[in-house]
């Protein structure tokens, strides 16, 4: 099937479902894994709490890229829109990899506060949880059907993505900045 990309030329449409499947189960799988390891007790080449740090600061210019990037396409500049896609997608990896790595390295940290906060935090963290492995195959498919040039599907579920990426990305934030206390 022939289809015009975003600029209007013609493109033949790929199947991306298979590369979005698979990277959806490894990403999801991996950080599943991670979240029931032990981490190292004696691990002392660097101050690992920094990577945590680093998560909310990629979590926090992912927020802002998507805001551009969505103030882009509401004024229909899709070439600025996809730049802060991309950029968006950007620090989402090296979010990742340093989660990854803090994890890996790192045992659990029980949240220490109480009451409200407590209450506030751990939902706060169970949806982010929870639409943090839903983004991933949602944000997979938004990018590849614009990649194909299918441009109605890519709205259609772009409206989906957008909203729990902002959530995801926002209370990544504010997660770091409830338990921060606590590493």
């Amino acid at each position: 099937m022939v289809n015009k990309n975003w600029n209007g030329a013609l493109k033949k449409k790929r199947n991306y479902r298979p590369f979005v499947i698979t990277l959806s189960i490894i990403l999801i799988g991996a950080i599943g894994i991670l979240s029931g390891l032990p981490g190292y007790e004696d691990f002392d080449a660097f101050d690992i709490t920094i990577l945590p740090l680093m998560n909310a600061i990629f979590n926090s210019f992912t927020f802002l890229f998507l805001v551009i990037a969505l103030i882009a396409i509401l004024k229909k500049n899709v070439k600025v829109h996809l730049s802060f896609i991309y950029a968006a997608f950007t620090t989402t990896f090296l979010f990742l990899i340093t989660y990854v790595t803090f994890h890996f390295l790192a045992p659990s940290t029980p949240y220490g506060g109480s009451g409200f906060l407590a209450g506030l935090y751990y939902f706060v963290l169970i949806t982010h949880i929870i639409l943090a492995a839903a983004i991933v195959p949602l944000a997979l498919t938004s990018i590849t059907r614009a990649w194909n040039g299918e441009v109605e599907r890519h709205r259609k579920i772009a409206r989906i993505t957008m909203p729990i990426w902002l959530y995801v990305s926002f209370t990544g934030v504010l997660v770091y900045i409830l338990i921060s206390p606590y590493y």
